[in-house]
């Protein structure tokens, strides 16, 4: 029998087990072949024929191990590995939002949350949502900047995501409606080969309030996509992009492999393929890396 697609479980090593009791269940209900675990406990695919997604859907397939922590991935069996990796910054690579913790430190942190809010849901334009926010850092020292910065911390997995990809030579990109002076450090530290973002604009110490021309928002990320892999020679099937919001719907839906990653509403629902409880090293299993073929470095 040919199995075209795989079906990937992946527990949350915080707070779940892969049992092979569990294993069994997905396995029928896919009709399923035989197992070949990723990482013992934690990761496993599962070959799969190709009628198996008519029917249970992908929604069953979640809806089996609710309360349980684990994600289901569900991949082409051919070409899973891929060649070029974009990935957002905020809220993904990194845990935090660095625009609104600039705004605390400005005393606006409230006001500017709730419009990110909006703008990550899809509620509100992001490039009005972004000059709307910016303003209100007007005259915030820069130093504040750095203040972020040490607070900011890597998404756990996000290191040995980035150093896998580019040991079995991916190109790793990292793609941010923020701003070029967080993505160019933050780059550097979890191992991107380049960095895009917007330019935060400042004088004499401080915030301006205002944003180089012109925005890199939704379509922005779309075209670096696309820019990216055309440099690379790639088919977009060979593509792999990864984000939590609104602005990142168009390049996740072009990627030949697009990660809705512990994603807002709108996006979650959007996107098919979601990673829910697990860390970035979901993105590995589902590209068919079992655990002793990560790096770290």
């Amino acid at each position: 029998m040919a199995f075209p697609r795989i079906l990937t479980l992946v527990a949350d090593r915080k707070a779940s087990t892969l049992t092979p009791a569990m294993i069994r269940v997905a396995r029928e209900m896919v009709g399923g072949g035989e197992p070949r675990i990723l990482s013992p406990g934690e990761a496993v695919d599962i070959p799969c024929p190709a009628h198996a997604f008519s029917q249970p859907s992908p929604a069953v397939l979640r809806a089996a191990f609710t309360g349980q922590a684990v994600d289901v991935l569900i991949t082409r069996a051919r070409g899973r590995r891929k060649g070029l990796l974009v990935a957002d910054m905020d809220s993904t690579i990194v845990t935090s939002e660095t625009l609104d913790d600039l705004a605390a430190h400005a005393g606006v942190g409230e006001q500017v949350a709730a419009i990110t809010r909006r703008s990550m849901n899809g509620e509100i334009d992001f490039a009005e949502a972004l000059q709307t926010r910016v303003a209100l850092l007007r005259g915030l020292e820069t130093g504040a900047l750095e203040l972020v910065l040490r607070e900011a911390a890597l998404a756990p997995g996000a290191r040995t995501l980035v150093a896998t990809m580019r040991a079995h030579n991916a190109r790793c990109a990292l793609v941010s409606g923020g701003f070029t002076w967080f993505t160019s450090r933050i780059a550097a530290r979890c191992g991107f080969d380049e960095h895009h973002a917007n330019t935060l604009l400042e004088a004499d110490g401080r915030l301006t309030g205002e944003v180089g021309e012109p925005i890199q928002g939704r379509g922005a990320k779309r075209a670096r996509l696309l820019e990216l892999a055309a440099a690379r020679g790639l088919r977009l099937s060979a593509t792999l992009a990864v984000g939590d919001g609104a602005n990142d719907l168009d390049m996740l839906a072009e990627a030949g492999l697009g990660v809705a990653y512990h994603a807002r509403p709108v996006v979650a629902q959007a996107i098919e393929t979601r990673i829910d409880h697990a860390d970035l090293r979901a993105l590995l299993f589902a590209q068919g890396y079992p655990a002793s073929a990560f790096r770290e470095d």
